[in-house]
């Protein structure tokens, strides 16, 4: 279990620390290709959005890995999984159903890695 749990907080910290980081430092111009949606927010939330996710993403590691409050790599888990599910629903709200999967997939791994860190194995082992 803990290296299933290892793995998807992998996988989610990279991905997040790659759409963190471009959300925080990439213009709206080079974002719009691929995410049409930040041209209909204020750049303040866009930015807002990244830098919880370079946050979350962090989160996800390394508490648990250095052992210094590895709660918090279950508390990043569960943001994670709200980030998901408010971006969910913004995708409902404007009908774009094709990244509707996605966000639902991610808030289901980062449930897993919530459980399994909280409750499963809640003492810190690397």
């Amino acid at each position: 279990m803990n290296t299933a749990l290892w793995i998807v907080q992998g996988l989610l910290a990279a991905m997040f620390l790659m759409s963190g980081f471009m959300k925080t430092f990439k213009s709206v111009d080079e974002l719009a290709p691929k995410m049409p949606y930040v041209r209909d927010i204020p750049l303040a939330l866009l930015r807002f959005i990244g830098i919880s996710q370079l946050l979350i993403a962090f989160g996800l590691v390394l508490p648990w890995l250095t052992g210094i409050a590895p709660v918090l790599t279950g508390i990043a888990a569960l943001g994670l999984a709200l980030n998901m599910l408010i971006a969910a629903l913004f995708h409902v709200k404007r009908a774009e159903w094709p990244g509707l999967p996605i966000n639902l997939g991610i808030m289901a791994f980062a449930l897993f890695v919530a459980y399994g860190r909280l409750f499963y194995a809640p003492s810190c082992g690397v």
